[in-house]
This record gives structure tokens, sequence and C-alpha cells, in this order.
């Protein structure tokens, strides 16, 4: 599959955007306290962590230096500055909250278009390319999205933009083990899923004996720790794989506890 351009990654990004945008501006104020699966988040919540990290990702575009030095204050305390993230969103309205990540993720962009693809952004982690870079922030978007739309009840279509999301997590998986202290063991394992359109997206040798196939949103919600393996239709064959499957995280940060089986129904896998 052909590496996306930067304009084409940012056109997604902003894609995104505008479909969690219109999932939220309509709620009326109460709604934005509904709770969310995210355990002590509310759908407020989900869109505060959003404008902040989108400004947060502004500046470690326009002030490396100064981003890297808060990178140092977030290792001395970081269960603390998390907590602080989500203070300014808590204590902003609804209207106000929503006004404010739309002018950070549109600052975000703004400040995106003129970079060389070929650079590297410092970010929670090792540093980024930038073409990684905001696939990731859509990752960030589209994950925190699917939290807001599984507090609400509302089934959002799968997209292309799902791509971002599976490459991200399949590129992850050396991370999975590193994240647990542990060696990525040796082998490959072969990931095709049906795209939205119907067309196959794959990764890793044709002939590995281990493979992961299905739907990409299904893939997708699991890579993301938003669905557990048994509430997806994914095939999963060969012990490199089940293995995988089942520490899967395509997001930065300590492993997380996933989902619980039977949270949610599994979706029909039927065309549309």
């Amino acid at each position: 599959m052909p590496t996306p351009d930067l304009d084409s990654i940012l056109a997604d990004l902003a894609a995104e955007h505008a479909d969690l945008d219109a999932v939220v501006a309509p709620l009326p104020a109460a709604e934005w306290a509904t709770p969310t699966p995210a355990e002590g988040w509310t759908v407020h919540d989900q869109v505060g962590h959003l404008a902040y990290f989108d400004g947060e990702a502004q500046r470690a575009i326009i002030d490396p230096e100064g981003f890297a030095a808060s990178l140092a204050d977030i290792a001395s305390d970081p269960d603390g500055w998390m907590v602080r993230s989500v203070e300014r969103g808590r204590a902003t309205p609804p209207r106000e909250l929503l006004a404010w990540w739309r002018d950070q993720r549109a600052r975000l962009l703004e400040v995106g278009r003129p970079l060389d693809p070929r650079a590297r952004i410092a970010w929670y982690g090792p540093p980024m390319s930038v073409l990684s870079f905001f696939s990731a922030r859509l990752m960030e978007t589209w994950i925190h999205g699917q939290d807001v739309v599984d507090a609400l009840g509302v089934e959002r279509q799968p997209t292309h933009r799902l791509r971002h999301v599976a490459h991200i997590a399949v590129r992850a998986r050396g991370f999975n083990y590193a994240q647990r202290g542990q060696a990525l063991p040796q082998g490959e394992v072969r990931v095709e899923l049906r795209a939205p359109d119907g067309s196959l997206w794959a990764w890793g040798a044709e002939d590995a004996a281990d493979r992961v196939s299905g739907e990409a949103l299904d893939f997708c919600l699991l890579a993301t720790q938003r669905r557990h393996l048994l509430d997806t239709d994914l095939v999963v064959e060969g012990p490199l794989a089940e293995e995988w499957m089942g520490i899967a995280q395509s997001y930065a940060g300590p492993p997380g506890p996933g989902r619980q089986p039977g949270q949610f129904p599994k979706r029909s896998s039927a065309p549309r």
C-alpha cells in the first residue's frame, strides 16, 4: 500500500475532527456529563482531552525546546500530570470547550501544513516523523470519538481513515512486547483486513503461518483496546498471532486493561 502524503493525512485528520464534532455539537449540556467506557471520564472529558493534546501537539512543533522541558516535569509526576491535563477542560462549560477544541485543532492543522514530511517531532515517547505524528493525532481523535459514541449509543460508519489506525497498530507490535519488558518473538504475523469499501489492506509476509484477518473496524477496535477479541469477528491463527492479539495496544503508555468481553455487542459484518 502506498504511503499517504502529508496533505492527505491532514485532510483525513480534519475529516475525523468534523465527524466527532457533528456528534457532540448538538448535545444538550446535560449529555456532556454522560459517563464513557473509559473509567472516570465523561463525554466532556474526552473532548477536553483532545483539545489539550491538540494544543500540546502544536507546542511540540513550534516550541520544541519548551515541549522537551515539559517532558522532564511529566517524568517526575506522571499521575499528577494526567490529572492536570484534564483540569482546564473540566472547568470549561460545554459550548466554550467545543470552541476551544475547534480552535486548537484548526491551529494544529495550520502549523502542520508547511512542515517537511521527513522532519521528526518530539512527543511522549520516541520522536516521530511528521507523517506518523499526524496519523497518531488522527488515531487519538478516532479512539476518543469511539468512547463518545459508545457512551451515547451512537453508531458511526467506518471510513477509509481506519487505515491510519490499523497501520499504527501493526507497527506497534514490537512496542507491545517492550511495554511488558519482553522481547519480540521471532516470526511474522500476516494481517489481512477488509476495508470499509471492500478492498483488502494487508501487512506482513503472504506466506506467514500466523495470521489475523477480518474487518478493519474490528481490528482497530481491538488494537485500541476499545473491544475485547471475543466481541469481534477477527480470525486469529497461530500462537504468535494469538499472543499479540492478547496484548495489542496501538497507543503509547503502560499496558492498558482493555475492555471486558460482552461489554459491547458484535457489529454486523454484512456489507452496507
